[in-house]
């Protein structure tokens, strides 16, 4: 099993910043990708960003590059997401998830473990 706790998450006015934070523990080198999911209120959910645990390779939505960044910290099993000049459009609960190798990165039924969520709230 593995464990995912999300952290970071608030209220911020548009054109801001907010890093968000997903602490993985237990059997973590049973996943090799991990990933960030966001779902609004009434919408399905959307994939975010993905990123690789053992190379670093990473893939970003279109509607996020340039504005978000996926990282790790490998030795604090940590998964992060830097967000920028951020939209009205990017509130939602923002999910951590982890998962083996697959070809599928932007998709969720791909993952085995996900976090609680965070909320992420963008004002005009």
């Amino acid at each position: 099993q593995v464990q995912l706790v999300e952290s970071g998450g608030g209220l911020v006015q548009a054109g801001g910043s907010l890093r968000l934070s997903c602490a993985a523990s237990g059997r973590t080198f049973s996943s090799v990708r991990m990933g960030w999911f966001r779902q609004a209120p009434g919408k399905e959910r959307e994939f975010v960003a993905a990123i690789s645990w053992i190379g670093g390779s990473t893939y970003h939505a279109d509607s996020v590059k340039g504005r978000f960044t996926i990282s790790r910290d490998n030795a604090k099993n940590t998964l992060y997401l830097q967000m920028n000049s951020l939209k009205p459009e990017d509130t939602a609960v923002y999910y951590c998830a982890a998962g083996r190798a697959t070809p599928r990165i932007t998709v969720g039924a791909e993952y085995d473990y996900w976090g609680q969520g965070t909320q992420v709230t963008v004002s005009s």
